[in-house]
């Protein structure tokens, strides 16, 4: 019984399985609105995310520049081994044999201090001395050993130094610039996907236009041919009804091409991949009723322009490079220590090694003299570099206030279009009308109404087209007044 219960059950899941693998390939279209792509686009495009990556850089830059000012600590080792060692004459020279050596004061000195000492043997330093020198054969005596190590630690601490000051500042400000410019990369991202969202409206709105052209011209056709059958209209009018349907054929297979390549446009820029489907939501006519408000409301200053931020930013870079080489003129102190051990041997025994510490402590200080005009000259060339980039920035700001005129005029133009154009559908949707009836009491003809089918389809492009050219102005003047989606 349960082996036929498994069978039956594993039959079930064969039949099954067609039906889950279909539902899985199935997808759901994506809807897409304006907020939505641009949302998509901020978190997914590559070239926001490279802007963004740029900005941890500097900031990983900033922070790599201010570990300067922190003391410097090191840890150091070194092995040497000597090939010669080095002679040292006790003695007077050739010229001077019989005379007494110049270390002989200083030994005896050493001599009657160690005869104070308890325990002392005198004559114990002169016969260490003897030991542990080796003559060179000449009188001299060889000193050192063959070994030599030393370990320990250094310091280096910048206490003054008025260039590394200055060049954090500089790293700072190229932070501030890293950010204004992942800013711009976002305001011209969401121009791009702000503009090829309103592209793909109109051309769904024309492939709808279209379409409902097709649609009725496929209706007269057959109205036509109905009455063709009854004998009421000529072959003519027959013929010119379907070639006036297939006319209109070949446009609308061109508006489809049109939507999908402004479709696959806007996934490209979205960052999203390019078989996904999406459905784009909404109208062109939705964007009706706030083109005059959008006029109203334009701020023509260009405070938050990112173009005029980035010269506002460099030039401020410039300040602080000139900065910078009038602080070389200015000394700089900076404080040294280590702290060592040191042993000599002339074997590798080293249970038998002796280390003897040593430390020291400097206070170094370094006052600039003469360079050779060096500074000064980058200081003049920096000066000129300043007085290029004003005037650089007063013509971009004479092209910048050209360009939002231009702007606001248009969008001024495409609103009076949007209005004419919106008037001129009603009277040809009527005129259409009226077309039509004539043409069904006999009383019009064919030709009458198809004209104004055609007028009808001019018209609902031309209002389409109107909208969409005010909509692209008004991005590109948002982008131009550095419009932020945050703000």
């Amino acid at each position: 019984m349960k082996l036929r219960l498994g069978k039956k059950m594993f039959f079930a899941s064969v039949l099954l399985v067609p039906f889950m693998t279909n539902a899985q390939n199935e997808q759901v279209p994506l809807e897409i609105t304006l907020e939505r792509a641009i949302e998509i686009a901020l978190n997914e495009n590559p070239s926001v995310k490279i802007a963004d990556l740029d900005v941890q850089k500097k900031k990983y830059a900033k922070k790599s520049s201010q570990s300067a000012l922190y003391p410097q600590i090191d840890a150091v080792g070194q092995y040497s081994r000597t090939l010669k060692k080095q002679v040292m004459y006790m003695g007077g020279d050739d010229d001077n044999a019989g005379g007494n050596s110049m270390f002989d004061p200083i030994l005896m000195g050493m001599e009657a201090t160690l005869a104070e000492t308890s325990g002392y043997v005198p004559g114990t330093l002169f016969q260490k001395i003897a030991e542990n020198s080796v003559s060179s054969g000449d009188g001299g005596i060889t000193i050192g050993r063959s070994n030599n190590w030393s370990g320990g630690f250094q310091l280096n601490w910048p206490v003054v130094v008025p260039t590394l000051w200055k060049t954090l500042e500089i790293s700072s400000l190229d932070t501030e610039l890293a950010v204004e410019n992942a800013r711009s990369s976002k305001i011209n991202m969401v121009n791009a996907i702000r503009k090829a969202y309103y592209g793909a409206l109109l051309a769904k709105d024309a492939l709808h236009v279209l379409r409902q052209s097709y649609d009725n011209a496929v209706l007269s056709y057959d109205n036509i041919n109905e009455k063709y059958k009854q004998g009421i209209v000529s072959e003519f009018d027959l013929i010119r009804a379907d070639v006036n349907a297939k006319n209109i054929k070949p446009n609308l297979i061109q508006a489809q091409n049109a939507y999908n390549i402004a479709s696959l446009s806007l996934k490209a820029l979205m960052g999203v991949d390019i078989d996904m489907e999406i459905s784009i939501d909404g109208s062109l006519l939705d964007y009706e009723e706030g083109l005059y408000g959008e006029i109203l409301n334009a701020d023509t200053s260009l405070v938050y322009n990112s173009d005029l931020k980035k010269f506002d930013i460099q030039k401020e870079q410039l300040k602080k490079s000139m900065e910078l080489y009038k602080s070389q003129y200015y000394p700089t102190i900076a404080i040294a220590g280590n702290f060592m051990y040191m042993s000599m041997s002339n074997n590798f025994k080293f249970g038998d090694y002796r280390w003897n510490p040593s430390s020291s402590v400097s206070l170094n200080i370094s006052i600039p003299i003469f360079d050779g005009l060096k500074k000064h000259s980058e200081i003049r060339q920096t000066k000129i570099s300043m007085e290029e980039m004003d005037w650089q920035r007063e013509d971009v700001v004479r092209n910048l206030k050209l360009a939002v005129n231009n702007n606001i005029n248009n969008m001024a133009n495409y609103v009076e279009q949007v209005f004419s154009t919106k008037d001129v559908i009603a009277q040809a949707q009527k005129g259409y009308e009226i077309s039509q009836k004539l043409y069904d009491t006999g009383m019009g003809t064919l030709l009458d109404l198809n004209d104004a089918q055609l007028g009808l389809t001019q018209a609902s492009l031309a209002f389409n087209q109107a909208i969409y050219n005010f909509l692209a102005a008004k991005a590109d003047l948002d982008k131009t007044l550095g419009v932020d989606v945050n703000r």
